[in-house]
């Protein structure tokens, strides 16, 4: 038996009544001062005041160890003589009260575990006797009982407020928690299913794949908790200021979330992420809003294979192949997902066919009409769905940022310290990706970072430029020269060449995609390989198709089996590269036009045009811009994506990359969030599309120049919003035509980025010349801080990063300094800040309930501002000049 699940399940409203009827009230006569008093003098069973006889206390002890049964099922275990003797226990260890050598104020300082073991060390003959179980529900209704004698304590008038008013308000958040927990905490008979299900999500998520490691002796297979690498997921309405959040936390203090994210970004190594966390006794202090949460992992590629209908919540588990799906409890999931205890992750909308995902919107919308207390995380490529898709279900959309250059690098080392070749390659590698744009640029994402890393290593340091070029090696190095270097062909042993490998692997990609699916039966594999072998006799005369799908299966290093009688990619990528192969082989352009509209399709099309020939890249990309000029609904997007195809379009004829570019830049500039997304989705190549700023200094004459104005303020803000999500160097001159803008919006995107780019390129060309009107210039680390006094040091600095208050002494100007936001919360103390002379703006951005602004008492400064609702303690130290200011969210 768990005493904290006991105390968990004791509810406030069912303890603290019965609490406090052992103490005497504050009506008129009592006799309570203001001041401390003894608790001997409080309790109402004892002394002349008394007004709770034995009887009835001995009635209040039954009720809580009653209750307490109850709700844990102790009844079911436990002899009813033996309840009856914990309940008697209680009521001694609860008449020590009347005992107690110490006053209220003492009391509360104690803590209530600390009281708890005091009053039971003075009854210690109340368990003499009793069995462990007995003496643990003992134990833990003594703990809850002593958190609210505490919490009455500390509720009364009379208490003496500023001694101990910052414990009064943990308490009350203690208590909260507590009430929490009762939602938490599983049944007593669905506890031992729990525990079980935790086991296989971290068995089944508790490992991660990392692209490339296949040296012998080094495991493929990462432990997650090592292997997990936090990004930032970006979070931005239009009308709000852009705010860039650890993607871990999406789900914090938001219940709904539609998480975009192009391939190999993220997406699905973060749902395994918060599953496996979920499932941890002792998860990291940051992330304990997942704690008690059943987690639920439901990629969709999985629930529609072979055309299957969206399962109900009790098919969830056998939907996924959970071999537990058998064993749960008869209502299990009704009861965790009533009670608000699960934690849905739906993984990859863009993989269920554009025709179904209506379907797959409704079974959702119906999920969500049943079960709405939960967490629901649905992950997503950014063009799979329209903007506000889940709006009105309370769907907030965020995005899956591309790594930042410390991400990169921290990747890298990682990836190698995996591969056990320590740091002998990686500072290298940094330096080159660093040092090489078209490289940095392909390494904005995990997946892509991971093969670059393979390739570095398997090249011994040469690497090739492209997107196609860095694929076309990672085939060879998958396909051939690996098993061929390290000598695994023995005579007998089926041995397909690298083009045959290739040749093959492709017609299953093609089929997958033609089909709408990003996975495979067993049976339609093998009679696609059928069909297909005859026109290859050397591989058709080493086996049958079986045997063949099998080699390829396991050689192959791109194709796995996730579940019985399936085959998928590795990765969605490889996917679409070789089956856009494929489609370039079999001339198939009109019908890559044809479905160019569909976002399942865009990589492809991309990729087609890497693999295409001159001519045949013309007739693409012409197909492209007319299916485009005939549609009204789709014109932007296939405009967009052709633009997007010039990166891969190493040769072209001038005339047609003239006109795709001219239909481009209709486009711009972008004019609202989504074309800001789809035009940084284009790539790099947008960055030579992008204008000029059109309004930066606002010199207003009437009404109609001051629309003007605004509405190209808009402009500009959503152009740099663009290029700033392409975080390469080549968006850094572009970025820095906007560096003199006057619009508050457009300074703090560009100065929001800056941990995106290289801190002193980017601080130089950018962030120096930023006018600091209003501005906050938030600093993650001691880099951004020294580069900003280089500068001149800057009037607003908002800290979002480790950084101490020494730091911020040592490296900020003093005379220049008016207001600090803290964004984080630290256990500073202020009295430094009177070293800056015109400081007069304190911002504390906290999650705690309460905030000790005492050393703040010889600062001169004109406001303090917190959020609402957090208690600000010593204010009445402050000088009268001072104004406390409280409100959500902080501006």
């Amino acid at each position: 038996m768990e005493p904290g699940a006991i105390g968990a399940r004791l509810a406030s409203s069912v303890v603290f009544p019965l609490i406090r009827r052992l103490f005497v009230s504050e009506s008129t006569g009592a006799g309570l001062v203001d001041k401390p008093v003894r608790v001997s003098g409080l309790v109402s069973f004892k002394g002349e005041k008394r007004t709770l006889s034995d009887r009835e206390l001995q009635k209040i002890a039954d009720e809580l160890v009653r209750r307490a049964g109850q709700s844990t099922g102790v009844e079911e275990r436990m002899p009813s003589y033996e309840r009856r003797a914990v309940a008697h226990a209680v009521a001694d260890s609860l008449r020590a009260m009347g005992d107690l050598d110490m006053d209220d104020v003492q009391a509360v300082s104690l803590g209530h575990l600390a009281l708890s073991q005091r009053l039971r060390s003075q009854s210690p003959t109340a368990t003499l006797g009793l069995s462990s179980d007995a003496i643990t529900l003992h134990a833990a209704v003594m703990d809850t009982a002593c958190l609210h004698v505490l919490h009455f304590f500390t509720q009364r008038s009379a208490f003496v407020p500023r001694t101990l008013v910052e414990q009064s308000r943990r308490l009350d958040d203690l208590r909260a928690k507590v009430d929490a927990l009762l939602f938490r905490t599983p049944s007593p008979a669905d506890t031992p299913f729990e525990d079980r299900y935790a086991a296989y999500i971290m068995s089944k998520y508790g490992k991660l794949t990392i692209f490339g490691l296949d040296f012998p002796g080094v495991s493929s297979v990462w432990p997650l908790d090592a292997a997990y690498l936090s990004l930032d997921a970006a979070s931005r309405a239009a009308s709000d200021v852009p705010l860039l959040l650890p993607a871990d936390h999406v789900l914090e203090g938001r219940n709904r979330v539609l998480l975009r994210g192009v391939a190999g970004s993220g997406k699905t190594t973060l749902v395994q992420w918060l599953a496996v966390t979920a499932t941890q006794e002792e998860p990291d202090e940051s992330l304990l809003y997942l704690w008690g949460l059943v987690p639920f992992v439901l990629p969709l590629r999985a629930l529609t294979r072979d055309g299957a209908s969206f399962p109900t919540p009790d098919q969830f588990l056998a939907a996924v192949g959970c071999p537990l799906a058998n064993l749960q409890p008869t209502g299990w999931f009704d009861r965790v997902l009533t009670s608000g205890r699960g934690l849905i992750l739906i993984d990859g909308m863009d993989e269920v066919p554009e025709i179904e995902r209506e379907s797959a919107r409704r079974w959702l919308q119906d999920l969500l009409a049943v079960y709405p207390e939960n967490r629901w995380l649905i992950t997503s490529r950014p063009s799979a769905v329209r903007d506000e898709w889940l709006a009105d279900e309370g769907f907030i959309e965020l995005d899956m940022a591309p790594m930042s250059r410390d991400s990169v690098a921290s990747f890298i080392k990682r990836w190698h310290k995996a591969a056990g070749i320590g740091d002998q390659y990686a500072p290298e590698l940094i330096r080159e990706v660093q040092a090489k744009q078209a490289l940095g640029r392909l390494a904005a994402n995990p997946l892509m970072c991971a093969l670059i890393c393979a390739l570095h290593q398997d090249r011994r340091g040469y690497l090739p430029d492209g997107r196609k070029e860095l694929y076309d090696a990672a085939l060879s190095m998958l396909l051939s020269r690996r098993d061929r270097e390290r000598g695994i062909y023995k005579p007998g042993m089926i041995r397909i060449g690298e083009a045959h490998h290739i040749q093959l692997i492709q017609k299953l990609a093609y089929w997958m995609i033609r089909n709408g699916r990003v996975e495979m039966g067993r049976g339609d594999a093998v009679d696609l390989l059928a069909q297909s072998l005859p026109a290859i006799p050397q591989v058709a005369e080493q086996g049958t198709p079986e045997e063949i799908y099998r080699h390829l299966l396991v050689r192959s290093g791109l194709l796995r089996e996730p579940s019985v009688g399936s085959m998928d990619f590795i990765h969605r990528t490889f996917q679409d590269y070789l089956g856009a192969k494929a489609a370039v082989e079999g001339l198939d352009f009109d019908f890559l036009i044809s479905n160019a509209h569909l976002d399942q399709w865009e990589d492809v099309i991309r990729m087609a045009v890497a693999h295409a020939r001159p001519a045949e890249r013309v007739r693409l990309l012409n197909g492209l811009l007319e299916r485009g000029d005939s549609s009204v609904d789709g014109r932007h997007r296939l405009h967009l994506l052709a633009a997007a195809c010039l990166e891969h379009a190493t040769e072209l004829d001038p005339s047609v990359r003239d006109a795709v570019q001219k239909r481009a830049a209709a486009l711009i500039p972008p004019r609202s969030a989504e074309q800001a997304r789809a035009l940084a989705d284009v790539g790099p190549v947008a960055l030579e599309l992008l204008p000029g700023p059109q309004n930066l200094h606002h010199e207003n004459k009437n009404e109609n120049e001051d629309a003007e104005n605004d509405k190209a303020s808009n402009e500009d803000y959503f152009t740099v919003l663009a290029a700033a999500r392409i975080a390469t160097d080549a968006a850094i001159p572009v970025l820095a035509r906007y560096r003199s803008h006057k619009d508050l919006r457009v300074r703090a995107e560009l100065v929001r980025v800056w941990g995106r780019f290289d801190t002193v390129h980017f601080g130089e060309e950018v962030v120096a010349y930023l006018d600091d009107t209003n501005l906050y210039f938030p600093v993650s680390n001691q880099r951004e801080l020294r580069e900003l006094q280089r500068y001149g040091g800057r009037s607003r600095i908002k800290v979002v990063g480790n950084i101490s208050q020494e730091d911020l002494v040592d490296a900020v100007s003093r005379h220049r300094l008016t207001h600090l936001w803290v964004a984080v919360d630290v256990g500073w103390t202020w009295e430094w800040l009177s070293l800056f002379t015109n400081f007069q703006v304190l911002t504390l951005e906290t999650s705690l309930v309460s905030v000790d602004v005492t050393s703040l008492a010889d600062v001169r400064l004109r406001e303090v501002r917190v959020p609402a609702g957090v208690a600000v303690l010593g204010s009445e130290n402050l000088s009268p000049a001072t104004k406390i200011v409280q409100e959500d969210p902080i501006r």
